[in-house]
């Protein structure tokens, strides 16, 4: 059986395909591919293994004999799903592979805005601490997240294990009800948690119900204090609400490991105002790139063709 990695590039360095490769016959593995060249690249392969490069539908049509696409991620928006389904292709994704990467970047932007470190690092690099009269630096008031207040955002994998980190340090949590199904959960919607809480925390899918969940509306009901991270999903966010909140002392911090578009090759409102004196940090979308996330991406996409060719006799 052939398989045809398309953008190995994406799963960073030093990754072993091994777990991979002990299910097939030949694997062909291109760093890098566009959806023009992966029509090429793919012809006779059985199995597509792809992380972002798009398949769409014209190029699914046209691999005959195309068994399965493995997508060395969670999220599959980047296959034609309904051309799929109509060729009878399964698509498998991973899940839970980045859960300890993720929460900990969390954690990190958490303590990070809590602390106040983008506003005394700059004091520091301006040589500020150097002509204080007193031993240290205290202008920006920081955040004590014991006995503070986290909501969060999705009580998955992610956002349960953000929880339980945050209860180590002495913190409140409450998980908001599905955003679009509050009427049919007995937690409380976001909206009523919001103006109580102290951090919040995005742990949802960019949905129609989520897409600009925290718009300048809700984003007015915060606290002045409060902290506001987003490792989801670009765009559950009204970003440019968020910063002009954050600009006018209306929010306490703002972090974010994801825009609406990645890369953000036409920039960006927040990473122009990187260069102001904000409690602000922009991380490149690489909360889950820790070498054992990407290394388990590998071994559970092999679980996963193990399995399929078993079901299928392949």
């Amino acid at each position: 059986m052939k398989a045809v990695i398309l953008d190995a590039a994406s799963l960073g360095p030093d990754v072993d395909l091994a777990p991979i490769r002990e299910h097939l016959d030949v694997l062909d593995v291109h760093q890098a591919s566009t959806t023009e060249q992966s029509r090429e690249r793919l012809a006779g392969a059985q199995v597509a293994i792809v992380n972002k490069v798009v398949l769409d539908g014209a190029t699914l049509d046209a691999l005959p004999d195309l068994k399965l696409i493995c997508v060395l991620a969670t999220g599959t928006n980047n296959i034609d799903m309904p051309t799929a389904e109509r060729l009878g292709i399964p698509v498998q994704n991973v899940t839970a592979y980045g859960t300890a990467s993720v929460a900990q970047h969390t954690l990190m932007l958490i303590l990070t805005l809590a602390n106040r470190l983008p506003l005394y690092q700059r004091d520091v690099a301006a040589g500020r601490w150097n002509r204080s009269p007193f031993f240290c630096l205290m202008d920006h008031g920081t955040l004590q997240l014991e006995g503070k207040h986290l909501a969060i955002v999705g009580q998955g994998e992610l956002g349960s294990r953000v929880a339980a980190l945050a209860e180590a340090f002495g913190m409140r949590v409450s998980f908001a009800a599905r955003p679009g199904n509050e009427g049919n959960d007995t937690r409380p919607g976001i909206a009523e948690l919001a103006p109580e809480a102290d951090v919040i925390s995005l742990h949802c899918p960019l949905t129609d119900a989520t897409r600009h969940l925290f718009d300048a509306r809700l984003i007015a009901s915060l606290k002045p204090a409060a902290l506001l991270v987003n490792c989801a999903r670009g765009g559950i966010i009204d970003e440019e609400a968020a910063l002009s909140a954050l600009r006018a002392g209306r929010l306490g911090g703002l972090g974010v490991d994801v825009l609406p578009v990645e890369p953000p090759r036409d920039g960006h409102p927040l990473l122009d105002a990187l260069s102001e004196p904000l409690n602000l940090i922009v991380t490149p979308h690489n909360a889950w790139i820790t070498p054992e996330a990407r290394q388990r991406i590998v071994a559970l996409t092999g679980e996963s063709l193990g399995r399929w060719k078993v079901e299928n006799g392949a």
